[in-house]
């Protein structure tokens, strides 16, 4: 049987270590055909080759690519931020199941200048009475307070885990798994992921790999943010 023909080659990684030190319009137009060669067609292709392995988890995921929903911009709102950087110097790609309510969680694979990573996430965004953390997380875990901490005993040695709390106003990152209700009342945002080696990303198997964390992922996804 021949081997997988790999989606990501190194320049990714060389494209996204130049756009970090020539952030600038000007050098984006001039490097437009690098980033479509080493950037968008890969992770169009990373879409198709692992979005069946996403469908077979839940048939409700979106990947139809509408709008470039499965993707992160590399574009950067800078109107509010202190980043006036016009680009992003890396790329996701992101499954999610629509909800229409609020933010919801997702299943993502990223790649920068030097890191891969692939997990799962969950923003409760600027309205979190809204928010599937909101809806369904922080009454479920209520319900099941040893649900986190059975996640941390399955996935805790493989994945690292952290997430943000609300303190006054603010949002301060915590170390760790959410396992207690406190936690649960306080988390506006939860991320659990492994990192990669670029070489990673670069070998025929990865979106098996992918495949493999995002069936790892999947439960922590359904507890959180699905209906059922």
């Amino acid at each position: 049987m021949a081997k997988p023909e790999p989606i990501f080659s190194r320049e990714i990684f060389r494209f996204f270590k130049d756009l970090s030190r020539h952030n600038k319009k000007t050098w984006m137009d001039a490097n437009r055909h690098r980033y479509q060669e080493s950037v968008v067609r890969p992770f169009r292709r990373l879409l198709e080759e692992t979005a069946p392995a996403v469908l077979e988890l839940d048939a409700r995921f979106d990947t139809a690519a509408r709008n470039g929903q499965n993707f992160s911009r590399i574009n950067r709102d800078i109107r509010f931020a202190k980043d006036k950087t016009p680009y992003r110097p890396q790329m996701y790609l992101k499954y999610a199941v629509p909800f229409a309510g609020g933010e919801t969680g997702e299943l993502y694979a990223g790649i920068s200048a030097k890191a891969v990573t692939a997990g799962f996430r969950v923003y409760s965004g600027s309205k979190y009475k809204n928010s599937t953390l909101a809806v369904f997380a922080y009454p479920r875990c209520l319900a099941d307070a040893k649900w986190a901490a059975k996640q941390e005993k399955r996935l805790g040695r493989k994945y690292e885990s952290y997430w943000y709390s609300a303190e006054k106003g603010e949002w301060k990152e915590q170390p760790g798994w959410p396992t207690t209700g406190q936690d649960w009342k306080r988390l506006r945002a939860w991320i659990v992921r492994v990192k990669m080696t670029p070489t990673a990303a670069t070998r025929g198997t990865f979106a098996g790999e992918l495949g493999r964390v995002f069936r790892d992922m999947y439960p922590l996804l359904q507890f959180t943010c699905l209906p059922d």
